[in-house]
């Protein structure tokens, strides 16, 4: 919704008062100064939008669900669309999209392009619109509750791999990876489209864009894709192969991490940064907090935090990333209703001695594990705090090995997101005696 379209609306009711909603307030306040703005919060009790036909539109922060909205509404993520200069790449998946999106804004930076960095890591874009030009990139990182209702796709977009979570928010896997295509869906001829070729549910999104569609891939060779293929990542296109890194040259440790880098290196190499910038990002960039940060080691115990690791497949990826190493692991959370038999199989045959569980994930993780023939190999103690936690993993861990917090459950309940809880971690490891 342009600003002229929003200065048609007297009466505008911005629904949730997070990031979005306190950076729409601003926008609105400075663009639309003659409109009746109206702020509610599900915080405010339960009838919060009992008013809301009092309004000409609302506009929706991502978390609230689309048929809670009685009237018109739109979003801070279309209102950013529909006024922003400038080209918008844009990076959605389950996982992977805070490090890609960040590898893609380094390594626009490093270009001396003007670029921004915004949506669900760092700011609001609403709070820098107006600074675009014709000639700015804006790199966002899009959730699935961003996307639900877009109207528009960015110029370039970028879609990783894709799992199920957030079913707790969605009423199936179907809306959930509908909501992630929306990316693609309203490109034209002349953008372009980046899909992970080794998740089938990324792989079949390339028929839902009219844009140019590039490929990763870390398992296969592939035509107009970014790849890994014999050490090396590589860009192919129109049968023209391009050597950008060495593996071994990459600071960004993990396998997992490989599709990161090669998504971002194709976003990069399409906005027109130099293979030389490319490089110097790749051989620097060494990772996000919370995501396989090193924190210290004590007693010998080497002390990690992945609170980013929100599901299953991240845990087993930060397992996979430090295999052999990891005695023990501090895991559970809050319940999406995921599924972790695959983790606990992974288990079993892993170097873990030792689970820490946070309720209420923490049993289903166990009984997983059970299920999987578990129950003998390892230990399993059950904590409410992390001082609980963290103290049972420096008399529990085998001195030498890894202790690992990656929880691959949410953190809502006993903490309030993933970066209290990975804060708490860290605090408690530095507490360590």
């Amino acid at each position: 919704m342009t600003i002229a379209e929003l200065r048609t609306k007297k009466n505008i009711l911005i629904v949730g008062y997070g990031v979005e909603g306190k950076a729409v307030q601003v926008f609105l306040k400075k663009h639309v100064p003659n409109a009746h703005v109206k702020v509610v919060d599900q915080k405010d009790g339960k009838d919060y939008l009992v008013k809301q036909k009092e309004y000409d539109l609302a506009i929706k922060s991502p978390g609230v669900r689309p048929e809670l909205i009685t009237i018109p509404y739109t979003t801070t993520t279309n209102i950013f669309f529909s006024n922003a200069k400038g080209k918008i790449i844009g990076v959605t998946g389950t996982k992977g999209k805070s490090t890609t999106t960040s590898l893609i804004y380094e390594m626009l930076k490093k270009s001396e392009k003007d670029v921004y960095l915004g949506g669900n890591i760092g700011k609001s874009p609403l709070e820098f619109v107006d600074t675009l030009n014709e000639h700015s990139w804006t790199v966002l990182e899009l959730s699935s509750f961003q996307l639900q209702d877009v109207t528009k796709s960015p110029h370039i977009a970028v879609l990783l791999m894709i799992a199920p979570e957030h079913l707790d928010y969605h009423k199936d896997e179907i809306e959930y990876v509908n909501a992630k295509r929306n990316i693609l869906r309203f490109q034209a001829s002349e953008d372009f489209a980046i899909v992970n070729r080794d998740y089938p549910a990324s792989n079949e999104s390339d028929v839902h864009t009219e844009g140019k569609v590039f490929y990763v891939s870390r398992e296969r060779e592939t035509e107009n894709a970014c790849f890994t293929f014999g050490g090396k990542v590589i860009i192919r296109k129109n049968g023209s192969d391009n050597e950008i890194i060495k593996i071994e040259e990459i600071k960004l440790p993990g396998k997992h991490n490989l599709e990161n880098v090669c998504a971002a290196v194709m976003a990069a190499n399409l906005a027109g940064v130099a293979i030389s910038d490319i490089q110097a990002i790749l051989k620097s960039f060494t990772g996000l907090a919370y995501r396989l940060e090193y924190v210290e080691e004590k007693y010998g115990i080497r002390f990690y935090n992945d609170s980013l690791a929100t599901i299953p497949e991240a845990t087993i990826e930060a397992l996979e990333t430090f295999e052999g190493q990891v005695g023990t692991l501090i895991a559970g959370g809050f319940d999406r209703g995921n599924d972790y038999t695959q983790l606990a199989e992974y288990l079993v045959k892993s170097s873990v001695e030792t689970l820490i569980l946070f309720p209420t994930t923490g049993e289903k993780i166990w009984q997983a594990v059970v299920a999987a023939g578990g129950e003998h190999k390892l230990k399993k103690f059950d904590v409410n705090s992390m001082h609980q936690a963290v103290f049972l993993a420096s008399e529990e861990t085998t001195t030498g090995k890894i202790c690992l917090l990656s929880p691959a459950a949410a953190s809502f309940g006993g903490f309030k997101n993933y970066k209290d809880r990975g804060d708490q971690f860290k605090q408690e490891v530095l507490g360590l005696a």
